[in-house]
């Protein structure tokens, strides 16, 4: 018993991790196309530094990308 109950909770952390780490959905990735374009345009094509860049830019954006941006941690 003890294991499966370990078994699950490592499959649970798992598969919030990966969560976690995924990209932008297609709806995410539209919610910041212009701050994006205005603000970071020099790390398009950079997921990192993109992430980084709308994190230091959150009070300039528009609400749905600060959104997107909060719920993803930032």
């Amino acid at each position: 018993m003890k294991i499966s109950v370990l078994a699950a909770l490592l499959l649970a952390a798992t598969a919030l991790a990966a969560a976690a780490q995924s990209g932008p959905s297609p709806q995410e990735q539209m919610a910041c196309r212009g701050d994006a374009s205005k603000f970071c345009a020099e790390h398009i094509g950079k997921p990192p530094q993109m992430n980084a860049c709308l994190r230091e830019n959150k009070s300039k954006l528009s609400e749905s990308c600060r959104k997107v941006v909060e719920s993803r941690g930032g």
